[in-house]
């Protein structure tokens, strides 16, 4: 493929190739804060192509240098409609920094894993340049930076409440969301001659409106006004409630305009997009990428988080679990937007007939692996809920998880004649596969499915994220009891033995979360080891704008009953709850022995460290494991570099987790 391609195959990034393409000028120009990546995983490519399927000129200026004269602001010169402006495929705080505020020392997005190529609050940062140096020009900004700080946010890094990203970054408009669907709108109205200042009531974007503005009218719509920034500034609790309106809306299929005063301007959210139908995102997967880095990049050494991708295939967006930890809905929405079979398969074709293709795929998924095809039995029903997660505290009635339509998604990939095995390299939800909990699924389904995974598309370990032991946790977290782990476990060996397979289970575990305390933390040690665990896969809760936990770490109360939650905030108690983890390491043994002991928990003591030694590591791999969590992120921006590694014999392949974009 790389043989055949020529450089004016990807969009163009140098004056040079635009030159080669034949274009005098450009209508836009994207600035991202990743390396360019032609590839539908990655945001800015997505957002390019669609654009070009538009007939527009585009070029897109990677990484841009913020340390210079600032020529790479200014080097393309003046878009005839805006300049697009997105920090990455990750908030830049979670790509800069780890759970500690301490400088990462890898960027997946950047060749060879390079940093200091994306500056801290990078849209803003971009915005203001492009605004100084062109100040006549619209500045749209998107992507998950913006949609997760689209209104007034707490911002971990900085130890501070912000206001929307329209304010900090100077920028004209925000659209929040996966993109496709109000660009599409935004560029008719300018190719209709709208001015850019005049578009304030597409779908999906948020504009701030000055004192003088007048509100445009919108005769579909309702209105809701929530506390203003300085009323959350000064007001805690107020600053918690806003999140209860602001995320129910974003998962509304009819939602209402939000308001909210920022000093004497007023932001202006308005509702989202349905969701994307079957043609339309099939639409986006079947632009004509490339599927590979820019050749500028072949010097420079390999893309992390490409590499990542490279053979994967991305079936499904969106997340219906709404688990109070995660920004997935914040971004993609909980209703989910499947693929056609059709256009998975012409896909699963294209890549394996890449030259260094070895007839492996690393995934076959998408933000939850088996969300694939699920949507509301009766629609009339999901057109008035207001829930934000389908499937806690139980799974509603009206959802539709049938496993079939994925399993035989699985079974015509693997017909492939150049596939020789399909992984499942993306998190799958368990709880959905143990019919005391999906109590109206077909259970012949369910273990259908579960078998398929186990026989087929698994190397060696199956990984699962229980999250935590507590029901009140675990019910905060809007997860699942810890006692379906168990029966997806009962479920898991007996499949293990009739198949005489090996397989390893792996659950991934969340410390220090709100509403967790250190007794908890001692229990779900000590129950995670009678199960023959010794814990790898395991982090810290690190918060991130536009989620429940977030709000709760900030102001102490949750969004939804006002009531107070207690959370670790101290470095001291994060530790402390994190040491759990690792009650098998010699230096934490005294401490785990001194804490339980003055807590009064010895029947804890006992089982964590009995005075006799014993035999229990059934489930612990060959391969001695070293723990990498220990300053973790949330569980859909994990970066490559967070991968638990393994040495010694017995050595298991890695297997790559799908990234969201």
């Amino acid at each position: 493929m790389k043989n055949e391609l020529q450089l004016s195959d990807w969009l163009p990034t140098t004056n040079k190739e635009v030159k080669i393409r034949g274009w005098e000028a450009l209508d836009v120009i994207l600035f991202s804060g990743d390396a360019y990546v032609d590839h539908p995983t990655f945001g800015p490519a997505v957002i390019g192509r669609l654009l070009e399927s538009f007939g527009l000129r585009v070029a897109v200026v990677p990484q841009p240098n913020v340390n210079d004269n600032l020529q790479d602001f200014v080097k393309l010169g003046k878009p005839r409609l805006f300049f697009g402006v997105t920090g990455g495929c990750m908030d830049p705080m979670i790509s800069n920094y780890n759970a500690n505020k301490k400088k990462r020392d890898k960027d997946a997005y950047t060749p060879n894993g390079d940093i200091g190529f994306r500056p801290d609050y990078a849209s803003t940062v971009y915005s203001k340049i492009l605004k100084e140096k062109w100040p006549d020009t619209p500045v749209l900004i998107g992507g998950i930076e913006g949609s997760l700080r689209r209104v007034t946010h707490y911002d971990f890094w900085s130890d501070q409440l912000m206001p929307s990203i329209l304010e900090t970054s100077k920028a004209d408009m925000l659209v929040y969301g996966m993109g496709e669907q109000p660009l599409r709108e935004i560029v008719r109205l300018l190719e209709k001659g709208v001015p850019f200042n005049s578009i304030n009531t597409v779908n999906q974007t948020a504009v701030l409106l000055n004192e003088a503005d007048k509100i445009p009218k919108n005769s579909n719509w309702e209105d809701v006004e929530i506390a203003s920034h300085e009323t959350c500034l000064k007001d805690k609790k107020k600053y918690a409630s806003n999140f209860k309106v602001i995320e129910q809306e974003s998962n509304k299929l009819a939602a209402r305009r939000i308001f909210q005063k920022i000093g004497e301007k007023t932001l202006m959210i308005n509702p989202p997009y349905p969701t994307m139908t079957e043609a339309e995102i099939d639409a986006s997967f079947d632009l004509p990428y490339t599927r590979l880095p820019h050749p500028k990049y072949n010097k420079r050494g390999p893309i992390p988080a490409f590499e990542m991708i490279k053979f994967s295939i991305n079936i499904h967006r969106g997340c219906f679990g709404g688990c109070s930890f995660c920004t997935i809905s914040a971004h993609q929405g909980k209703f989910i937007a499947s693929r056609s079979q059709e256009s998975i398969l012409k896909e699963v074709d294209t890549v394996a007939n890449m030259p260094d293709f070895k007839g492996y795929l690393s995934d076959i998924g998408g933000p939850s692996a088996n969300m694939y095809q699920m949507k509301g039995k009766v629609q009339s029903i999901c057109d008035k809920c207001v829930a934000p997660s389908c499937i806690s505290p139980v799974i509603c009635s009206n959802l539709d998880t049938s496993h079939k339509p994925l399993t035989e998604l699985y079974q015509a990939v693997d017909k492939h004649p150049k596939v020789k095995k399909s992984f499942i390299g993306s998190g799958i939800r368990h709880d959905m596969l143990v019919p005391e909990f999906n109590k109206n699924a077909d259970p012949k389904e369910l273990d259908d499915y579960t078998e398929e995974v186990m026989t087929k598309h698994v190397s060696g370990r199956l990984k699962v994220a229980p999250e935590h032991t507590s029901d009140p946790v675990l019910k905060l977290m809007r997860k699942p009891s810890f006692s379906y782990f168990h029966k997806f476990k009962e479920r898991f060996d007996k499949i293990n033995i009739k198949k005489g397979l090996k397989l390893q289970l792996i659950p991934y575990f969340i410390s220090n979360h709100p509403a967790c305390e250190v007794e908890d933390m001692a229990n779900l040690a000590a129950e995670t080891k009678d199960m023959g665990f010794q814990l790898e896969q395991v982090q810290g809760f690190t918060p991130t704008p536009m989620t429940v936990a977030t709000v709760i770490y900030y102001s102490g109360y949750h969004p939804y009953t006002l009531k107070k939650v207690n959370t670790p905030k101290t470095r001291k108690e994060k530790e402390e709850q994190h040491r759990f983890f690792f009650w098998y390491k010699d230096e934490n043994k005294a401490w785990i022995k001194k804490t339980l002991n003055k807590v009064g928990r010895q029947d804890l003591l006992n089982v964590l460290l009995p005075e006799k030694t014993e035999k229990w590591r059934k489930n612990k791999p060959k391969g001695e494991a070293k723990n990498t969590f220990n300053d973790a992120v949330p569980f859909n921006q994990r970066k490559p570099e967070d991968k638990v590694r393994f040495k010694g014999k017995g050595k298991p392949k890695k297997r790559n987790k799908k990234k969201r974009r």
